[in-house]
Formats: structure tokens, C-alpha cells, sequence
């Protein structure tokens, strides 16, 4: 790892545990990402419906990088108990590559009873057409589904599966289409 690497997994990590929300890693036999959650309604005391997420990952690949920063609103749909949308938006930070996609998450918390740790299903998707997209970059699509459990209070295990394009100007580049699984620390 470069010292690049290390000093923005260093500073995401840190501005996360600050904020006390979550941090994770996910891995296979040849990735490695780090996200980080922070709630910004805990930094000024708002409580008022809408929770607002502060979301930064570093994810390392053999061949490349990519770095996100981003801002979404979530909310619990009536009628539907356990499920919570978020709508935002976030930018995309690859070599020669910018883009802001939109960005739209479903979580699912299983109603299973309490002998069963709890169980959430999670789905992200992220679009960034031309119009969104600087430097060399063309387009930038994002597909991630994933099972997360609770195994003991604030810890998570959780699997999924990722499939990320990155269209520059000059070719279409599927940047990670892998499963991995992980490890969240809720603080």
C-alpha cells in the first residue's frame, strides 16, 4: 500500500470514530474497502424525521482505486414496517476519473423474531450519465446488494456483491464485479 492509500484510510477512519457511528472492511481474495457512516444529525442535534448520512468508502483493487464521498437523506416508508430509503448523491474519484451519480438505497430489516439475531437486506444503486461526469470519465453505473446480520449488539458480519462501471470518454471499464464479505462496527 501506498502512503496515499494508508492516509486516507487513516483519515476516514478517524473522522468516522469521531462522529461514533459505523466503520467496516470488506475483502475477497483480491479487494479490499473501507467505508465509513457518519449520521450528521448527531453532530447539530437534529431529530426531526429525515436522517442524514455522511458516506465515505476507499475501495482498493489490483489494478486501481476509487474513493466516494457522499450525502444522502433517509426515512422509514409508512406502511412498510423495516424499510428505509435514502435518495442522495455522491462523488466518484478514480485516476483521471470525476463523477456524481445519484444515488438511491433500499434497507430491509427482516421481521424475524428475537431468537434470531437481527437481519437487514440492503440494495444501493448509483447513475451518473454523461451530463454528471468529468475529466475522462463518460458515465458511472453502481450495483451492490447485500445481507447484513447483528451477531452482538453494534457489531455486524455481512456478505454481498458489487458491480461497478467506470465508462470513460475512450472505453468502458467494468471496474469490480465481485462478492465479498465484511466486517461493521456500529459505535
Amino acid at each position: 500500500m501506498t502512503i496515499k492509500t494508508l492516509f486516507l484510510a487513516s483519515l476516514l477512519l478517524s473522522s468516522t470514530a469521531y462522529a461514533q457511528n459505523s466503520i467496516a472492511v470488506d475483502i475477497n481474495n483480491k479487494d479490499v474497502e473501507i467505508l465509513g457512516s457518519i449520521n450528521l444529525n448527531t453532530l447539530n442535534s437534529y431529530a426531526d424525521g429525515t436522517t442524514y448520512i455522511l458516506d465515505l468508502s476507499y475501495l482498493h483493487t489490483e489494478d486501481a482505486s476509487l474513493s466516494t464521498i457522499g450525502i444522502s437523506g433517509q426515512n422509514t416508508l409508512q406502511g412498510v414496517a423495516g424499510l428505509t430509503l435514502a435518495f442522495g448523491a455522491k462523488a466518484i474519484l478514480a485516476e483521471d476519473y470525476f463523477s456524481l451519480p445519484l444515488v438511491a438505497k433500499v434497507n430491509y430489516k427482516l421481521p424475524l423474531n428475537g431468537t434470531i439475531p437481527s437481519t437487514s437486506l440492503i440494495a444501493n444503486f448509483a447513475y451518473a450519465p454523461s451530463v454528471l461526469s468529468f475529466s475522462d470519465a463518460e458515465s458511472y453505473r453502481e450495483l451492490r446488494v447485500e445481507a447484513d446480520m447483528e451477531v452482538i449488539p453494534n457489531i455486524h458480519l455481512f456478505t454481498g456483491y458489487r458491480n461497478l462501471h467506470t465508462e470513460y470518454k475512450d472505453n468502458d471499464l467494468l471496474f469490480n464485479n465481485s462478492f465479498y464479505g465484511g466486517m461493521k462496527l456500529s459505535f
